[in-house]
């Protein structure tokens, strides 16, 4: 099993008076890992919201029935909480009603959770999000030398544990990732009325990644109006598909203001939607391919090392531009990334001008793990 980052985190929270919220893609080992936390921690009740006789029982619970339902449980887990009507108030009626029970509540999608968890369970929760397998955990479950031997077949394959764990089946199991549980609670929720409009979205997503997504190419190409594809898009950060990239502005009239890049949470996933796994020698791509992995290791580093961060892309309309920015505590920091080596790279003149107090560093291949591993 691979160890996770999250896990000395949540032990470090149980039986300290609020739930513990563990949000992120289906597949990505949520259940595994509270199971294994719970394993150590003695009797503890599970709930499991895909069976609809616990459904059942959580929407319409009130005080009596969830005294029957808990038990002299302890410690509860409700699995899939996204399920449940009514959710939020179900868990701030447990967290209130029994302060002795330490809850434990996982989700896959958080437009159905977080939304609703919010108001209702304010300053009674620890919020975590667990993604795919990242760097760090990946490097310290095989050794180093063998995760940088690895680094091609992660940027073609992903970081999905199932994937991690199956070498050879890789295109199988994406392939299945893809078709269902990635799509399972988007295409559930209410707000989905096109499928395919949901497919064929993020096809054309997948095939820019690295460029600047224009709403308005994306609508003439979908042929449908930029707020479906505004909304839809929404959808897909909540869902923990993908994510977005602001324009870093401040100074320059030249810097472009409305243009947003969109990236995946995982490489595998990217490369299935376009059915491409060709080796990097073989592709166009690769450049963006590295971008997105780096990007979206970053964010795993930062969310596990509990560090805050804005981040941005910077683009002027003279079409200077720098891959990635972290604005975090007064301090930015820049970065471009280059699959091949750092000769010739040049951060644009405008940029160094405009913010001297910025950072400048060019990521490699040869040089990236401090990137994307904490040194906490």
């Amino acid at each position: 099993m691979i160890e996770r980052k999250l896990e000395q985190q949540i032990r470090s929270k149980i039986h300290k008076g609020k739930a513990i919220i563990v949000m992120g893609p289906r597949q990505t080992g949520k259940t595994t890992l509270i199971n294994k936390i719970l394993s150590t921690t003695g009797d503890f009740l599970m709930l499991n919201c895909d069976d609809p006789v616990v459904r059942e029982q959580l929407d319409a619970a009130n005080t009596e029935s969830l005294r029957q339902l808990l038990g002299k449980h302890d410690t509860v887990f409700i699995d899939e909480a996204q399920r449940i009507n009514n959710t939020g108030l179900t868990l701030k009626l447990i967290t209130d009603t029994f302060k002795n029970i330490q809850l434990l509540v996982s989700g896959s999608s958080s437009f159905e959770l977080a939304d609703r968890i919010n108001e209702p369970l304010t300053g009674r929760k620890w919020e975590y999000l667990l993604y795919p397998v990242s760097w760090s955990e990946f490097a310290d479950h095989v050794s180093h030398i063998n995760a940088l031997k690895q680094l091609e077949s992660r940027l073609l394959y992903g970081m999905y544990p199932e994937v991690i764990s199956n070498p050879g089946d890789e295109k199988e199991i994406l392939r299945q990732l893809t078709d269902s549980f990635l799509y399972k609670d988007l295409l559930a929720f209410e707000g989905i009325r096109r499928p395919q409009l949901v497919v064929n979205l993020l096809r054309a997503l997948a095939l820019q990644i690295g460029n600047e997504v224009s709403y308005n190419e994306l609508s003439r190409l979908l042929q449908v109006n930029n707020k479906t594809v505004s909304a839809y898009i929404d959808l897909l950060e909540k869902a923990f598909v993908v994510f977005r990239l602001s324009p870093y502005r401040r100074n320059l009239r030249t810097e472009i203001g409305k243009s947003r890049k969109i990236y995946f949470y995982d490489t595998g996933i990217r490369n299935a939607l376009i059915a491409n796994f060709n080796p990097l020698a073989m592709r166009q791509d690769t450049g963006a391919l590295w971008e997105n992995f780096l990007i979206a290791e970053r964010i795993k580093c930062n969310h596990y090392s509990r560090r805050w961060v804005n981040q941005y892309f910077w683009r002027t309309t003279l079409q200077q531009e720098i891959d990635y920015l972290e604005e975090s505590e007064g301090k930015t920091d820049a970065y471009e990334f280059k699959w091949t080596d750092s000769s010739g790279v040049k951060f644009p003149k405008s940029f160094l001008t405009s913010y001297p107090e910025a950072t400048v560093t060019v990521i490699t291949r040869k040089k990236f793990t401090g990137f994307i591993i904490s040194e906490d």
